[in-house]
């Protein structure tokens, strides 16, 4: 199973707010997923972004690819991949 971290949109319409998680690759953007390990909210000012730090660090030592978008988010705040 190769599993990546990634968003998963749970925001309503117009209102997007997305879960980091750890999913198979396999699986689709929404569907199921094996933990969540962040949030991102681009619609504030700044942008928030949560992360669980020992979760990230766990997994990510796990040997789990982070998607473009969630290694840009892991750098803005110093968990570099």
């Amino acid at each position: 199973m190769a599993a990546r971290m990634r968003l998963a949109r749970v925001g309503s319409k117009k209102n997007p707010i997305y879960r980091v998680v750890v999913a198979d690759s396999r699986s689709p953007r929404d569907g199921k997923f094996i933990e969540i390990v962040g949030r991102y909210n681009p619609q504030t000012d700044p942008s928030t972004i949560e992360f669980d730090e020992e979760k990230v660090k766990e997994w990510l030592g796990k040997g789990v690819q982070p998607s473009g978008t969630v290694s840009r988010l892991l750098k803005i705040k110093n968990l570099n991949v």
